[in-house]
């Protein structure tokens, strides 16, 4: 199995409610996003699939997020729910769409995992199982 790795990042801001601590309050992160996708077969060029399509594609996903409140985007405000914008539901998100993308566009390639990192020393890794 081939697997290959592209890495983005965005700048945005969150607060996380019902939440005891100091996140809890307003507060920035320069998000780092690394998406892992996989397959068997090789295209004539020897790819799985060209970096700049992956590139491309979580650059699309991840442009609303950029300089953003992540609290008012209306993916963390579903059906009058709202859902804490947090790693892992940024990490889950991301991978629900590049799953789409790549059924739809390049069948034999499928997204492994995501991971989203708030800092260098902490992140949030969505995978199926």
């Amino acid at each position: 199995m081939f697997k290959l790795t592209v890495k983005k990042d965005f700048a945005a801001a969150h607060k996380l409610d019902n939440y005891q601590g100091s996140c809890a309050f307003l507060h920035g992160h320069t998000w780092l996003v690394e998406a892992t996708v996989c397959g068997e077969e090789l295209d004539d060029c020897g790819m799985l699939i060209d970096f700049k399509i992956l590139k491309s594609m979580l650059g699309d996903i991840i442009k609303p997020f950029d300089h953003s409140y992540l609290n008012d985007l209306e993916i963390f405000n579903h059906n009058q729910i709202k859902i804490n914008p947090t790693a892992e539901n940024l990490a889950h998100y991301i991978f629900q769409e590049m799953k789409r993308q790549l059924i739809g566009t390049y069948p034999k390639t499928r997204i492994l995992a995501v991971m989203v990192c708030e800092s260098p020393e902490a992140s949030a890794v969505y995978q199926e199982a």
